[in-house]
């Protein structure tokens, strides 16, 4: 296998809720979709939202569950000021603020954001895995 991430999608709850917080809210790009499914273009990947059911339904799994669902998004920015307005800018379009941001042992500096559905959102400066200028913003 090619190490590659295509696509990541999020089963949501709400679907118009959702996509209002993420191309609303945070500004990502949306893309011509059906109705039952949306799709933003991210930096080298797509992110889609779906309703958690039926993607439960497409992986022949139970929807039900709750709490820490063991994955976080991370979004990496070129610097400390640039987590906080992006953490700022998450908690105005309806986020719940799950960290603050913060010095970390690693060396960087983040914080975390919980979406509509309680999905984690790590923001991070990591001065040593900057990918580059042609990311700006989420």
């Amino acid at each position: 296998m090619k190490p590659r991430i295509s696509m990541i999608t999020l089963g949501v709850n709400n679907l118009e809720a959702s996509v209002q917080f993420y191309e609303e809210g945070l500004g990502l790009p949306r893309m011509d979709s059906p109705p039952e499914v949306a799709f933003f273009t991210l930096n080298g990947s797509w992110l889609g939202l779906y309703s958690r059911d039926a993607l439960a339904e497409d992986a022949g799994i139970s929807p039900e569950g709750s709490g820490f669902a063991g994955i976080a998004i991370a979004h990496n920015v070129d610097s400390e000021a640039a987590v906080d307005d992006v953490l700022k800018q998450a908690v105005a379009a309806g986020a719940r603020l799950v960290k603050p941001a913060q010095k970390v042992f690693w060396g960087g500096y983040s914080g975390y954001f919980a979406d509509p559905d309680g999905y984690l959102w790590e923001v991070a400066h990591n001065p040593l895995f900057w990918v580059g200028p042609r990311d700006e913003g989420l």
